[in-house]
């Protein structure tokens, strides 16, 4: 049984790693930081959770981490580079922010705005995309979690920029994330008057922070610089993401290297010829959903992948994560079914 600390715990992503791992088999949650709700206990913050024995919130100086096995970082970006460069340094970390993500310190200051805090343990790090980066995350101390929408884009779009069966310079990405995906801090455009009865783009034009992910993780894929057009928008659902992509390719043979790129990935649903995926149908799971159609203009495809945010995008991509770090089986306290209706 392994000890689990989780900072950051009074988030969305905090509470849905807790929801995971109380059905875990070999982890049990030894300590909860979380500075601004310090001093209460999960069942005052989350009422949803009151059913399960977890320790009181405390501050995250309070915690002692001898006995802790991995630690899950939930916290913001900024914060968290500067609270893991104080963590002991050999204790395993997952890190759910986006302070690791970038391996260039310069294209981190580029997307976020501010210097890299902890450079010695950005080193270190290895890109959290469990599919992907499976062999390096075993033997890794520290992971950095990918962003919710770089994971869409990136299933949806890896496998065609590895195989070269698109056009690397036609790639048009539309992405519709839920509003958990914002976090759980008071914003005024995430008022319920303010956001329901309407969708909006937002970051529009390439300013998107998950932007510098697809710009490292396509180029790398690629061997050249490779640059999608993206335009995220902001739906009112509290969960889940939909990403249409449309690139230049035979619809069958993109179909064909879906099937054979995931054949093996337990998360990763790719869906018969010509079935579009929807939200409802992966809510609350560690699933991704992909399907392909033929446009009407010949030698275009529209490939779609859905996920839920707060699961595959981000606390259950953790513990998919930790999973192999630990030494456990990778699907353990993953294959629950998603909600529905």
């Amino acid at each position: 049984m392994y000890n689990i600390a989780i900072l950051g715990a009074s988030g969305y992503t905090g509470a849905e790693l807790i929801r995971l791992i109380a059905n875990h088999s070999s982890m049990q949650i030894k300590a909860l930081g979380a500075n601004s709700k310090a001093g209460q206990t999960m069942a005052e913050v989350f009422p949803h959770l009151r059913h399960l024995d977890l320790p009181a919130l405390v501050l995250i100086e309070d915690i002692d981490f001898s006995d802790i096995d991995l630690c899950f970082c939930a916290l913001p970006h900024k914060t968290s580079q500067e609270v893991i460069a104080a963590l002991p340094k050999d204790l395993k970390i997952v890190d759910l922010s986006a302070d690791f993500r970038l391996r260039d310190p310069e294209e981190y200051t580029k997307w976020y705005g501010n210097p890299h805090a902890a450079l010695e343990q950005q080193k270190e790090a290895v890109y959290g995309l469990t599919e992907f980066y499976r062999d390096e995350i075993k033997t890794a101390r520290l992971v950095a979690g990918t962003g919710c929408n770089a994971a869409t884009g990136q299933f949806a779009l890896r496998p065609l920029i590895e195989k070269g069966v698109i056009d690397l310079d036609d790639i048009i990405l539309d992405l519709k994330c839920a509003v958990s995906g914002a976090g759980r801090s008071l914003k005024e455009n995430l008022l319920h008057a303010e956001l329901s009865e309407g969708y909006h783009a937002y970051s529009v034009g390439g300013t998107h922070r998950h932007l510098g992910e697809f710009d490292q993780e396509f180029s790398a894929i690629a061997g050249r610089p490779v640059k999608v057009q993206f335009t995220p928008h902001l739906i009112p659902a509290n969960r889940g993401i939909l990403a249409t992509v449309y690139v230049k390719g035979d619809a069958q043979v993109i179909h064909d290297t879906f099937m054979a790129s995931y054949a093996d990935e337990p998360f990763i649903e790719v869906l018969p010829m010509g079935e579009a995926p929807s939200t409802r149908h992966i809510r609350g799971s560690n699933f991704c959903h992909i399907g392909v159609v033929a446009d009407r203009i010949e030698g275009r495809t529209i490939v779609i992948a859905a996920l839920d945010n707060l699961t595959k995008g981000s606390s259950g991509q953790a513990l998919q994560n930790a999973n192999l770090m630990l030494g456990i089986e990778e699907t353990e306290g993953l294959m629950m079914a998603p909600l529905f209706p």
